[in-house]
């Protein structure tokens, strides 16, 4: 029996199917990772693979990167969290709203969370109930916003959204002319990982800020995963100023984050200076911890550092397609279009690359031009022929 298999063994005794994360799991079981340093992560049975999954996106600058470790130790040293507010969320939605031109901001503990405020925070400041979404599209596992009919989601909360196909105007437009006077919040993704990581045309992000300011809707842009994509986020590529967004992964440096930046006049639905209807707590949000390793990852990724690495994950992908692999994205973050994605996360795997269970590939600053030619060179070779 494998180091994984005694670890796998003991983790169904205690663990639904020794299972914490979904996303993580692989049949017959995942490895069990032991150590990671900036491209690389060993395992519990010694196999060193080159990190292409990087936490699904979050850690931008790899593993254990010195800078941010040092940032959050020292900020640890001085207390991880207070019954009180600190500078560090100061600081951390100063530089968020220099970056996305948002104006307000509020912190919390994971993507999943920052759907969950941004949509409250949409129907308070509207006064309506209904959430539009799009077919595919990821937002976290909170019950609003997974697949209608899911296990263990009432009728009544599927029913407060409707779900539409991805990048169909005219079915964005019919809904709204019908509805509109009744949606709170159009949720769009510009590039859904769930939905293959294929951008939405230009022509579908403009109409869906048009539809919404013609029907007094807010427009919120999902970018948890796409932050990284732009020095704002991917909504500036597109040119387009959303009313709410919601970010996580690497605005952490690799703790657990989540965030919801927006216009002053809707985020204001959460303060407790004025008339704010929201009350929304959290004992670790915005912790000095987590908001110090995320400012150094950030102030660290700036315009210069977002090209140089958006130009290696588009050199990549043409490397591959080249090689006769089906590969969507953007940038830094390439996805695999494959039909039987257990059998292909094994063969890269197996060869040292460890990417998403679905395929997805996301570069990290750390990956030098070798380590991309390595990249790309084992995925040729695990995939040829699949």
């Amino acid at each position: 029996m494998t180091s994984a298999d005694k670890l796998f063994a003991r983790a169904v005794d205690v663990m639904p199917g020794g299972n914490t994360r979904s996303t993580l799991f692989v049949e017959p079981h995942p490895p069990y990772a032991v150590a990671g340093a900036g491209a690389f992560v060993v395992d519990s049975a010694g196999h060193r693979t080159i990190d292409c999954n990087n936490n699904y996106t979050a850690l931008i600058h790899g593993h254990a990167d010195p800078e941010i470790l040092a940032a959050a130790s020292d900020a640890a040293a001085k207390g991880t969290a207070f019954g009180l507010p600190t500078s560090y969320e100061v600081d951390m939605a100063e530089l968020l709203s220099a970056r996305t031109g948002m104006q307000k901001w509020r912190f919390c503990n994971s993507g999943t969370e920052a759907v969950m405020m941004l949509i409250r925070g949409a129907r308070a400041h509207t006064g309506r109930d209904l959430v539009v979404r799009f077919d595919g599209s990821y937002h976290g596992t909170y019950d609003g916003v997974v697949s209608p009919g899911a296990s263990g989601v009432p009728a009544g909360v599927a029913d407060a959204s409707i779900v539409l196909p991805q990048d169909d105007v005219e079915a964005l437009d019919a809904a709204m002319q019908a509805l509109g006077d009744r949606v709170a919040v159009v949720l769009l993704d510009l590039m859904p990982n769930r939905a293959g990581l294929r951008p939405v045309s230009s022509e579908f992000a403009s109409a869906a800020r048009r539809l919404t300011h013609e029907h007094g809707a807010l427009l919120a842009i999902d970018e948890v995963i796409t932050f990284r994509l732009g020095g704002g986020g991917l909504h500036q590529t597109y040119e387009i100023t959303p009313d709410l967004v919601s970010l996580g992964k690497v605005i952490g440096g690799g703790f657990p984050v989540g965030a919801v930046g927006g216009r002053a006049d809707v985020l204001d639905a959460f303060s407790p200076l004025g008339d704010g209807p929201v009350a929304w707590g959290g004992t670790f949000s915005a912790n000095p911890v987590t908001m110090a390793a995320g400012l150094t990852a950030i102030r660290r990724y700036d315009e210069s550092d977002i090209a140089v690495l958006n130009a290696k994950g588009d050199g990549l992908r043409g490397r591959l397609v080249d090689a006769g692999l089906a590969v969507n994205g953007r940038g830094s973050l390439l996805r695999l279009v494959v039909e039987d994605a257990k059998t292909t996360w094994w063969r890269l795997y197996e060869a040292g690359v460890l990417a998403g269970t679905n395929g997805l590939l996301a570069l990290s600053t750390v990956m030098t031009d070798e380590d991309v030619d390595l990249i790309a060179n084992r995925v040729i070779s695990a995939l040829d022929g699949a």
